[in-house]
């Protein structure tokens, strides 16, 4: 079963259908009423960069601009909102790489509610700082955040804390649901939206408001949902028709790196959304790098995924005719080494950083010979390794790493022509 069958029924569903989800329409209206003026309205912009390369109308919902940074404040305001005194009293607790950990620690803040965090070893310091910034108290956990989720649910368990789980309750879903109400209201033309999904909250809730607002005006408007490639665990579910584990997951995308869907949202996600499809580690890069540039918006990997997908071609490639297009940029909590990473890494995807290693006779004059080559092929050096020994290294011989700055794939191959012309042998690093 494709993706495309398994989904083949997301837009023949009637209101009262809909009315028997485990999250209606009626409950996120009700969750965009509890968080009006404890969140952002966030702006919707349109991207004529963005919709000249696809050929569409394109707009960018901004949740990288949301109180702490996401989207995760709405879905955990809503659930806590609701806590009655005793459990108040008792406490919440959560696990997260940040996202969401920050939109609990903002929302008990607000609500008055002690909240304690758990996060996984080697979080990000900004998301970490950021956390304990809004009052939560962190504890760090597992090398993994299924390892820190683990022992929050045991804490609760141990201390009657409240658990306030990321994507898998309906209250968290439906007030993740109000960015669909949102846009809507800010792009009634809209024919298309998609956004990352991870555990799945953003994307049901989403698919809830907008497809039941939809049929109430007599249309179709669909929802599609991206993964990174290696962290996909939608895509065999859903053709399973069950819940599918991952045995790993690795993405730059923490944001979305969830190895095994939420039950509740995988429960509405397989009865309305269009389609989920996956894009590469390289094409989140190149997202990345598109969105700072021509957007001049700071977007995380997990926030731009959906851009990724139009960058791809996604769209098209499954039939689909973009139209009027919106992207859900859910985060912009980007640590700013990992950002110097996917700069460099997105850059290289694009052909627009080069590293190249070559072995040659260590005589004079032959780095000048490299240097003017690449001079005249109008690249520039950023950096050079110089080294004479290592394993592969002859007597006599030098092995050079050099970075340089060039201007598209096609250089690129000029570049490495002009080396090759006068006998050298660069082996590609990066590019």
């Amino acid at each position: 079963m494709t993706e495309q069958t398994a989904l083949g029924a997301a837009s023949t569903h009637t209101l009262e259908e809909m009315s028997r989800l485990p999250v209606t329409l009626g409950d996120i209206e009700a969750a965009q009423e509890l968080l009006a003026g404890v969140i952002a309205r966030t702006p919707i912009e349109e991207s004529r960069a963005l919709g000249r390369l696809i050929g569409a109308n394109v707009w960018l919902k901004c949740e990288n601009l949301q109180r702490a940074g996401s989207f995760k404040v709405r879905g955990a305001y809503t659930r806590m909102a609701k806590l009655t005194p005793a459990e108040r009293a008792r406490g919440v607790v959560a696990a997260s790489a940040g996202n969401h950990a920050q939109g609990v620690a903002v929302a008990a803040s607000r609500l008055g509610i002690q909240a304690r965090i758990f996060m996984p070893l080697g979080v990000a310091l900004p998301k970490l700082a950021a956390t304990r910034g809004h009052g939560a108290e962190v504890v760090l956990h597992g090398h993994n955040v299924d390892e820190a989720l683990a022992e929050a649910k045991r804490y609760a368990d141990e201390t009657g804390a409240v658990f306030v789980h990321p994507f898998d309750n309906v209250d968290v879903v439906a007030g993740q649901g109000t960015i669909g109400l949102e846009i809507l209201e800010q792009c009634p033309e809209v024919d298309t939206i998609l956004m990352g999904v991870g555990g799945g909250g953003l994307l049901a809730g989403v698919a809830v408001a907008v497809k039941a607002r939809a049929r109430e005006l007599g249309r179709n408007i669909r929802i599609i949902g991206v993964q990174a490639e290696n962290a996909a665990a939608y895509p065999p579910s859903l053709a399973a028709d069950a819940l599918v584990p991952l045995t790993k997951v690795s993405t730059i995308a923490d944001g979305i790196a969830v190895g095994r869907p939420g039950q509740l949202p995988f429960s509405i996600i397989r009865e309305l959304v269009d389609d989920v499809v996956t894009v590469s580690e390289d094409s989140l890069a190149r997202a990345l790098i598109f969105l700072l540039e021509r957007t001049k918006m700071v977007v995380e990997p997990a926030g731009a995924v959906g851009v990724a997908a139009l960058l791809d071609g996604k769209l098209t490639e499954n039939g689909v005719l973009p139209g009027n297009t919106a992207v859900v940029l859910s985060g912009g909590n980007i640590d700013p080494m990992l950002m110097l990473k996917v700069i460099q890494r997105g850059l290289a995807a694009a052909g627009r950083y080069l590293v190249v290693r070559m072995l040659l006779d260590d005589r004079p004059g032959s780095l000048a010979t490299i240097s003017r080559i690449i001079a005249e092929s109008d690249a520039n050096v950023t950096g050079v390794d110089h080294t004479r020994v290592g394993g592969s290294i002859s007597m006599g011989d030098v092995a050079i790493t050099i970075n340089m700055e060039t201007k598209g794939d096609e250089h690129c191959e000029q570049v490495l022509s002009n080396l090759r012309a006068e006998g050298f042998q660069p082996v590609v690093i990066q590019g």
